[in-house]
């Protein structure tokens, strides 16, 4: 699998919350200020196999470890998306919950997966991306997409690609690097800083197309 692939720093206060439920939908105004490292979740210890093996194999998830589960779910159209599944992408792991019990599988330590979802005239806080419930403004539109590494001085994508239903648009990308993601959508674009560290979002909803 290579690292980047067809992903942000702003929250409101309440990230801890948000970390832990995902997206929250319904709002018009564009997330506030980042939140301090004190207010988000600690990170989930990751799971044993056994303890995992049941949640992968109820969503038919079984032999994926997270980068796959990861692409998999991001991807899926809306009525494919499980509603009995939280899938929350934090920077070091993949949080699962269902039915009362949370597991975690481990995101290797080289990559993070940044999704965005640019937008016209309404968007939602989010921190920590959730796969199943986070649902952007332009699904299925066509978008130009340039990430730039501006702690190496490196363009790490630059393309036009189609949004996934949920209206995001996910990449791999390496740890540790700060930079700018600039998408163009027909006569429309915008640009927000990025970081990939510890204690980044992994969900990019302040992107504002202009």
């Amino acid at each position: 699998m290579s690292l980047i692939r067809p992903m942000a720093v702003a929250v409101a206060l309440s990230a801890a919350l948000l970390g832990v439920s995902g997206c929250v939908a319904g709002s018009d105004d564009a997330p506030a200020a980042r939140s301090s490292a004190s207010s988000l979740p600690a990170p989930v210890p990751v799971s044993t196999p056994s303890e995992v093996a049941p949640v992968l194999a109820r969503f038919g998830l079984q032999g994926m470890d997270a980068p796959a589960i990861i692409d998999h779910l991001d991807a899926l159209a809306g009525d494919d998306r499980p509603a009995d599944l939280k899938a929350s992408v934090r920077p070091g792991e993949l949080v699962l919950t269902s039915a009362g019990k949370e597991v975690a599988l481990a995101i290797p330590a080289d990559r993070f997966y940044l999704s965005l979802a640019p937008y016209l005239d309404h968007t939602h806080e989010c921190f920590y991306h959730s796969l199943t419930t986070c649902t952007g403004e332009l699904g299925g539109k066509r978008v130009s997409v340039r990430i730039t590494d501006s702690t190496h001085g490196t363009v790490l994508v630059d393309e036009t690609r189609t949004s996934y239903a949920n209206g995001f648009v996910g990449y791999w990308l390496p740890r540790d690097i700060k930079g700018t993601v600039r998408v163009t959508y027909g006569d429309h674009t915008g640009e927000v800083a990025f970081a990939t560290d510890a204690e980044a979002a992994t969900c990019l909803t302040t992107l504002h197309l202009t």
